[in-house]
C-alpha cells in the first residue's frame, strides 16, 4: 500500500504529518502554560487576600490604639493612627470586596464589614465623650467591653477567613504543582513525540522516497552508459558507412565515366560501320561507269574504315574489361556496406536496401560488360576477317555488305546497351549522392546523441550524488 503512493504524496504527507504533530504540541504547552499561569495567579491572589485581611485587623488595632492613647491624655495628636486608619479600612475593604470571589468567604467578609462598622463606631463614640468632658459615659463604655467585644468577632471572622483562604491556597498550590507537572510532562514527551516521530517520517521518506530516487538514479546512469555504449557503436558503424559511402560513390562515378565513354565509342562504332555501308552501297553507281574508282581500290578504301572499326572495337573492349572490373569492386563494396547496414540495425535499413540495388546494378553491368565483350569480339573477328581476305583479294562486295550489316547491327546493340547502362549508372549515382548525404546526416545525429547521452549520464550522476 505504502509502495503505490506517489513522489508528490509522500513529501507533502511527511511534512504536514510534522507540521501537525508540532501544532499539536504548541496546542497543548499553550493551554498546559495558562493552567499554570492560571494556578499561579490563585495562588498569588490568595497571597493577596491574606495580607489585605491582616492589614485589616492591623488598621484595627492602629485605631484602637490612637483611640486609647487620646483618652488617656487627651491629646489630639494622638488620634493620628486612628484618622489614617478609618481612611485606609475604607480602601482595605473595597479592595477585599474584589478581590473575594468565593460566595462562603464573601458572606464572611459581609459580616466582617458590619463588624467593622459597629468598632469604628465604638471608637468614635468613646472619642467624642472624651472631647466632651463626659468622663463617667466614657468611663462605662470601656468598661461595658462593647469594644473588645466587637474587636474579638473580627479576630475569629479574619482566622475563619485566612484559615479558609489558606485551604484554597493548598488547594491552588497543588493545581499549580499539577499544572507544573503536566506542562513538563507536556514539553519532555511532546519533544520525545516530536523526535520519534520524525524519526519514523525521516526512515518512511527515506524508504519510499530517497532509496527508489537512488535505484532509479542508478539506473539512469546504468542505462545511459549502456546507451553510450551502444551509441559509440553506431557512432563507429555510421562513420564505416560514411567511408563506405563515400568509397562506393566514388567507384560509381568512375563506373558512370566509363560507361558514358564506352557509349561514345560505341556510337563512333556504329558511325564507322554507316559510313563503310555507305561506302560499300557506292558499288551499284559504279556500272554507270560516272567514277575512276575501281573496285579494288574501293575494298582498299574499305579495309582502311574496316582496320579504324576494329581499333575504336578493341577500344570499347578495353573500356568495356575496365567497366567489369569496377562492376566487381562496386560488388564488393557494396556488399561490405549492406553488412555494415544490418549491424547498424534501423538506422541501416535505407541504407541496406541502396546497396541491395548497387549489388544488383554492379552485377547486371558486370553482364552488360561481359555481353558486349562478346560483341566486341565478334565485331574484332568479323573485321580481321574482311581486312585479311582484302589483302589477299578473295572478298567480295556482297560478301562485305553482309558482314558490315553484321557490325552494324551489333554496334548499335553495344551502343543501346551502353546508354542504358549509362543511364542506370547516373540514376545510382545521384541515389548514391543522396545517401551519402543522409550517412554524413545521420553521423552528425548519432554525434548529438552521445552527446545527449553524455549530459544524462552526468545528470544521473549528479543526481546519484546528491541523493
Amino acid at each position: 500500500m505504502l509502495k503505490q503512493i506517489r513522489l508528490s504524496s509522500i513529501v507533502p504527507l511527511g511534512f504536514g504529518a510534522t507540521f501537525l504533530i508540532m501544532l499539536g504540541i504548541g496546542i497543548v504547552s499553550k493551554i498546559t502554560m495558562e493552567r499554570l499561569g492560571k494556578a499561579t495567579e490563585l495562588v498569588a491572589h490568595t497571597y493577596e487576600v491574606k495580607a489585605e485581611l491582616k492589614q485589616l485587623e492591623k488598621l484595627l488595632v492602629d485605631a484602637e490604639t490612637g483611640q486609647r492613647g487620646f483618652i488617656y491624655t487627651g491629646l489630639a495628636n494622638f488620634l493620628e493612627p486612628y484618622n489614617q486608619s478609618r481612611t485606609l479600612i475604607t480602601q482595605n475593604l473595597g479592595n477585599l470586596s474584589k478581590q473575594i470571589t468565593d460566595p462562603s468567604q464573601q458572606k464572611k467578609l459581609n459580616t466582617i464589614e458590619e463588624l467593622v462598622r459597629q468598632k469604628m463606631d465604638e471608637l468614635t463614640t468613646t472619642i467624642i465623650l472624651k472631647r466632651a468632658g463626659k468622663e463617667k459615659e466614657l468611663r462605662a463604655l470601656v468598661v461595658s467591653g462593647k469594644g473588645k467585644i466587637i474587636m474579638d468577632k473580627i479576630r475569629a471572622n479574619l482566622d475563619l477567613m485566612i484559615k479558609q483562604e489558606n485551604a484554597l491556597q493548598l488547594q491552588r498550590m497543588q493545581a499549580a504543582k499539577e499544572a507544573e507537572f503536566f506542562a513538563q510532562t507536556v514539553s519532555i514527551g511532546g519533544t520525545l513525540m516530536a523526535i520519534l516521530i520524525g524519526s519514523f517520517i525521516v526512515v518512511f521518506i527515506t524508504r519510499q522516497v530517497v532509496q527508489p530516487i537512488n535505484q532509479v538514479a542508478s539506473a539512469i546512469a546504468t542505462s545511459s552508459n549502456e546507451i553510450a555504449t551502444t551509441v559509440a557503436q553506431q557512432e563507429r558503424t555510421a562513420a564505416q558507412q560514411a567511408t563506405a559511402v563515400n568509397q562506393t560513390t566514388t567507384t560509381m562515378d568512375e563506373l558512370n565515366i566509363s560507361s558514358q565513354r564506352s557509349a561514345e565509342q560505341a556510337e563512333a562504332v556504329a558511325a564507322g560501320a554507316r559510313q563503310i555501308l555507305n561506302l560499300v552501297d557506292a558499288r551499284y553507281e559504279d556500272n554507270s561507269g560516272l567514277h575512276q574508282i575501281s573496285l579494288k581500290q574501293k575494298i582498299s578504301t574499305l579495309a582502311e574504315h574496316i582496320l579504324n572499326l576494329s581499333k575504336q572495337t578493341h577500344q570499347i573492349g578495353r573500356i568495356s574489361t575496365l567497366v567489369s572490373q569496377l562492376a566487381n569492386q562496386t560488388y564488393m563494396l557494396a556488399l561490405n556496406a549492406a553488412v555494415e547496414a544490418v549491424r547498424a540495425g534501423e538506422h541501416g535499413k535505407g541504407f541496406g536496401v541502396v546497396a541491395s540495388e548497387i549489388r544488383k546494378l554492379a552485377d547486371q553491368s558486370k553482364q552488360s560488360a561481359e555481353q558486349i565483350n562478346i560483341i566486341v569480339f565478334e565485331i574484332q573477328s568479323a573485321t580481321n576477317s574482311i581486312i585479311n581476305a582484302s589483302d589477299e583479294g578473295k572478298i567480295t562486295l556482297e560478301e562485305i555488305v553482309e558482314v558490315i550489316n553484321d557490325v552494324v547491327v551489333s554496334t548499335q546493340q553495344i551502343s543501346l546497351n551502353a546508354k542504358q547502362q549509362a543511364t542506370a549508372i547516373e540514376q545510382v549515382v545521384e541515389a548514391m549522392n543522396n545517401l551519402n548525404q543522409g550517412a554524413a546526416e545521420a553521423a552528425s545525429g548519432i554525434s548529438q546523441t552521445k552527446e545527449s547521452t553524455q549530459s544524462l549520464n552526468e545528470a544521473a550522476i549528479n543526481l546519484k550524488t546528491i541523493v
